[in-house]
């Protein structure tokens, strides 16, 4: 691997506190919606290489911001963009969708990828979903590193899910937080709100067909035991792909595996597979 300047963290305008802002002062959203302490973007420069980390539904940067600063560290420049509606309150999340995401996801790889010469997209659950959207419509995407990723939800939730909210409810208790080790605390929301996991399992079923327009490698790290998404998923993801899928098995984490018992190993991993991806030859 060649030698790439470190660079300096950024997390400054949409990324974190805007220029000049008071020191102490609460980070804000393009909206001016207050982002919760802990939860913010995460900006790095590096190079010649890129990697987009992306996270999970209700969730935000920070249940991966070890797995961006390991990438960053191995020399990388490195995008942790909040999607939208996230990190802020679960009324603000409530009036976004896939659509959202998706762009948001598709405006952080095109300003990367233009800074960079390969990128490497990387995500954990809703997260492995966007990175694997966004491999299916740019091929030109070194790899794609999915930890626990969400591609199925099915019809019998999806039926549910319409039930409720036709119902009038808008709202369950939080899917978030999925972790073995009690020394760590994933900062999701505290509730889930339906319509856009409504979305999220819309977005889904029409997008599993676009699994098999990726050629790019893939790194699949799936927990054994998960409480949130269906280990299944990852099985779907590895058949329908058409570029080469490595796998790798998390024996001691659930969901939130990057915050977890095997946070190192993800790390560890996902490094060596985008040093390979984007090497020579």
């Amino acid at each position: 691997m060649s030698e790439r300047p470190a660079g300096r963290e950024s997390e400054r305008g949409p990324r974190g506190p805007a220029e000049g802002q008071e020191r102490g002062a609460m980070a804000t959203t393009p909206d001016g919606k207050e982002i919760i302490p802990g939860c913010e973007p995460w900006s790095a420069p590096g190079g010649p290489h890129g990697a987009l980390v992306i996270h999970g539904f209700t969730g935000n940067p920070q249940s991966l911001r070890g797995l961006a600063k390991a990438l960053h560290g191995a020399g990388y420049a490195v995008e942790l963009p909040l999607l939208p509606g996230h990190g802020t309150s679960v009324d603000d999340m409530i009036e976004t969708g896939w659509a959202d995401w998706s762009d948001a996801a598709e405006v952080a790889y095109t300003d990367l990828a233009a800074r960079v010469d390969k990128v490497v997209v990387a995500g954990l659950s809703m997260g492995g979903a966007l990175a694997l959207w966004l491999a299916a419509h740019h091929p030109e995407i070194a790899g794609v590193v999915c930890v626990n990723p969400v591609v199925e939800v099915g019809a019998e939730m999806a039926d549910g899910i319409r039930q409720m909210l036709d119902g009038g409810v808008d709202r369950i208790p939080a899917v978030g937080g999925d972790v073995a080790d009690p020394a760590e605390r994933e900062r999701a929301y505290d509730a889930t709100p339906l319509r856009p996991l409504l979305s999220l399992a819309d977005a889904a079923a029409n997008a599993l067909d676009d699994l098999a327009k990726i050629t790019c490698p893939v790194l699949l790290l799936t927990s054994r035991q998960d409480h949130v998404v269906d280990p299944h998923n990852s099985d779907i993801v590895a058949e329908r792909v058409s570029g080469a899928v490595e796998r790798i098995t998390l024996d001691r984490s659930y969901h939130v595996a990057t915050l977890d018992f095997d946070k190192e190993l993800i790390f560890e991993r996902a490094v060596e597979f985008a040093d390979r991806v984007t090497g020579p030859g």
